[in-house]
Formats: structure tokens, C-alpha cells, sequence
């Protein structure tokens, strides 16, 4: 069922490339779609995302304002969890918040000799939208990874948008809206609701930033909208690999493995191991495991499809590889992870040690979930309080900073062939030309 390679075979690097491969360009026909709807929403506002949202969700709503949830809406439905849940998310609401407070930048000046003073002021910004799929894919966790980073960055007002098929509202996202301190909160989804933050509508106020996951139309909004908002990353299947030194019990590997494959059939979980009868065991637990699993058809189909059991020479081998995938998770599963983690430069989280599974990263050991697939890891990060930040350079030049740097830029600018430039420089010198 799981495809098996071996690194020493001469034809691994094509095989893996292959395995690797995943067109994440736009499909033409849902671009034009999408295309279409951002129009119609940046030309008529809430009728229109009124209307899309009748059409796409199946509600039963004439005005935007039905469509809006209240602060009181968001506490009732936290009230009416069981205990458990309410523990369980202000747990983990209260871990992420944690981890985030320590990501702020600060602001920094420092004085020259001459007098000039150059720094950084760092300012939030002043409201983003952030996207929370609803229906099937209901997902609090996700409310928490996004709205909590923005509320620590100092975002002034966050902005939530679930669709709610047919009406149906899951209290427990609602309840991580209230916990994470969403400052609106709209029953909307799909593009018209991308369009919606993006430009704004009578009643929804254009933010500066989207953020969150959502299907291929939400995706190809963001991608659309992107330069008239900023937007945190157009995210593909979600993506595990294990490096594995044969320590760990392969039903814990195999279930780790199950954890993301359940995502979608295009998710992708891999194994790299030097113990060839290691991996054996894995092998027989995935087919023991998995007839008993939930989801156990998009599993197959995701392990079938894109999963591989990799035979590699020892563990600073299984690092090279991970470096050259660039995993979104990377479980570190060997018996001392420290010693191994220098050689990983590229992935989006690290899990460490055979008790660090990938499922704890997801809901509440406190970094964030929203991380860099498709091989971007090679040069993005995870969602963070930085992404809600911005940073202005700081320059106030003295008057005998302004000799120095003004002959300096005077000659550039000259060299430019831009006379005003360099003009603009020589004026404030005390022996002009």
C-alpha cells in the first residue's frame, strides 16, 4: 500500500523528486470563478456576499447583519461546552499565548558620533481578517494559531470569517473566538469572504492582512487580492516526516504517520530510518492500525498516493534528505534529538524525542500550526506575532551628520544620473557646490 524506497538505489533521487511533485498552480476554471466573485464583491459590497453566501452555504439571510455573530453569541456558545472542552481550550489557549509573547520584536535606536540617530520602530497592524474553515473542517485550534498571535502583536481589531452550511455553527470555534479575543466574527466563507476583508464592504471593514487555511477558491482569493492586502501564505497538503533511528515503537511511528495522511488524500507523510527491519515493523503496524482508523480511506489513499517508507544509509543521511524536503513536520524520533538538530536547517516545526508527537504541536504545546509546505520551508517560517507586526526605519540626521552622508549620497546619485537626488543632498552642505 505504502510505496517503500531505499536511498542507495541509483534511481532514488528521481523517484523522490517524483514523489515530492505537487502542482499547487491555480486551476484556470476556479481562478475565473473566483475572479468573478471578487469583482462583484468589490462593486456591491454586502449584497453581494449576501447573495454568494445564500447560493454556496444554503443560509437563510437577507442582511449582513444576520450573518454577523455578537461578542454575547461567541460567550454563550463557550458556556455551553462541557467542562472538559472549556479546560481543555483555555489550556491550550494560554500555551500558545505564551510562546507568542516571547516572538515580539521591539523598537531600537542607536546615535552615530556625529549626532544622527538611525533605529526601528516597530507598530502592529491595525486589523486583519482571519479565514476559519467551518462545515466538515471545523477547526477551533485554527482560531487560536491565528487570532492569538495578532491579539499579542497589539493588532487592534481581528476580524473572523467561518462559513456555516446550511447554518450549522460549531460552538467550539466560536468558543476559541471569545477565548482568543475576536473582535468581529461573520458567517461567511469561500472568496466572496476573501473579497470581503480584502476590499471592504458597508459593513465589513477592509483589514491590512488574511490570514488562515481554506479551499482551492479561498486560496486562489488570496492570491488574487495579495499587494491590496498582505496575506500570510497560499498553503498546500499538509506534509509529516519522521526520522526515525529504530527506537521508538512503530506503532507510535505509524500512528504519527496516520496523523497527517487523515488530513486529505493528498497529504504526505514519510519515513526516513536506517533499520530496514524497523521499518518492516512499521510497515505491519500501518496494515494492523489501519482498518480500525475513522478515516481509514483517506489515509490509504493519502499513504498510497504520496507516502513512502525511506530506507536510508545512518541519520546524518535521513538529515541531508529532510534538508532537501523542507517538511512542513519534522518528527525527530531518534534517541538523542540535540545532537542531531544542528544538521536540520529546513522545516517548519521540529518535534523532538519519541514522546513530541507531531498531534501535540497542532493543538496546544504553544508554537503555532500554520506552517510553510510544499518545500517553502526553505525560506518561510511559521505564522507568528512577526507577521502581524511591521517595522518603519528611523533616520534623523545632525547637521554634522549631514556633511558626511551628504557627499556620499551626492557622489551615488551622481553616478545614478539622479540630479535631484544628489542636489536634495548637497543643499544642506555647509560648503555647497
Amino acid at each position: 500500500m505504502i510505496r517503500r524506497l531505499d536511498s542507495r538505489d541509483a534511481q532514488f533521487q528521481q523517484e523522490l523528486s517524483a514523489l515530492l511533485a505537487f502542482e499547487s498552480s491555480q486551476d484556470p476554471e476556479v481562478d475565473a470563478r473566483v475572479a468573478a466573485i471578487l469583482d462583484d464583491v468589490k462593486q456591491r459590497g454586502d449584497a453581494a456576499v449576501v447573495e454568494y453566501t445564500q447560493r454556496f452555504d444554503s443560509v437563510n439571510a437577507s442582511t449582513m447583519a444576520e450573518l454577523e455573530l455578537s461578542q454575547a453569541e461567541l460567550k454563550a456558545a463557550f458556556e455551553r461546552l462541557p467542562q472538559v472542552q472549556k479546560e481543555a481550550l483555555e489550556a491550550a489557549a494560554a500555551r500558545v499565548r505564551r510562546y507568542h509573547e516571547h516572538q515580539k520584536a521591539t523598537s531600537w535606536q542607536y546615535t552615530d558620533e556625529d549626532g544622527t540617530m538611525l533605529g526601528q520602530q516597530v507598530t502592529a497592524l491595525d486589523r486583519v481578517g482571519i479565514y476559519v474553515p467551518g462545515g466538515k473542517a471545523s477547526y477551533p485550534s485554527s482560531v487560536l494559531m491565528n487570532a492569538i498571535p495578532a491579539h499579542v502583536a497589539g493588532v487592534s481589531e481581528i476580524i473572523m470569517v467561518v462559513p456555516t452550511p446550511r447554518g450549522e455553527r460549531n460552538d467550539l470555534v466560536l468558543a476559541a473566538a471569545y477565548i482568543a479575543g475576536v473582535s468581529r466574527a461573520f458567517t461567511i466563507g469561500g472568496a466572496q469572504a476573501v473579497g470581503a476583508l480584502a476590499y471592504g464592504t458597508q459593513t465589513i471593514p477592509q483589514v491590512d492582512k488574511i490570514t488562515g487555511p481554506g479551499n482551492a477558491y479561498v486560496a486562489a482569493a488570496k492570491r488574487r487580492v495579495f499587494g491590496i492586502v498582505g496575506i500570510d501564505m497560499v498553503a498546500g497538503p499538509s506534509e509529516i516526516l519522521v526520522i526515525c533511528d529504530g527506537s521508538t515503537d512503530p506503532d507510535w511511528i505509524a500512528m504519527d504517520l496516520f496523523s497527517q495522511a487523515e488530513h486529505d488524500e493528498i497529504a504526505q507523510a514519510i519515513l526516513l530510518c536506517p533499520d530496514a527491519a524497523f521499518i518492516d515493523k512499521v510497515a505491519a503496524s500501518i496494515a494492523r492500525q489501519l482498518p480500525d482508523m475513522p478515516r481509514a480511506e483517506i489515509i490509504r489513499a493519502s499513504l498510497s498516493g504520496r507516502g513512502a517508507l525511506i530506507h536510508v544509509k545512518d541519520l546524518a543521511e535521513a538529515c541531508h534528505i529532510a534538508n532537501w524536503i523542507a517538511p512542513e513536520h519534522l518528527e525527530l524520533s531518534v534517541a538523542e534529538p540535540q545532537v542531531w538538530l544542528p544538521e536540520l536547517k529546513h522545516a517548519g516545526a521540529i518535534f523532538l524525542g519519541k514522546f513530541t508527537s507531531e498531534s501535540l504541536g497542532d493543538y496546544c504545546a504553544g508554537p503555532n500550526h500554520v506552517l510553510p509546505t510544499a518545500r517553502t520551508a526553505r525560506f518561510a517560517s511559521p505564522l507568528g506575532v512577526y507577521d502581524f507586526q511591521k517595522r518603519s526605519s528611523l533616520i534623523q540626521v545632525s547637521a554634522a551628520g549631514a556633511q558626511k552622508l551628504g557627499r556620499i549620497a551626492s557622489t551615488l546619485a551622481h553616478g545614478e544620473g539622479l540630479q535631484a537626488h544628489a542636489k536634495a543632498a548637497e543643499y544642506r552642505l555647509d560648503d555647497q557646490p
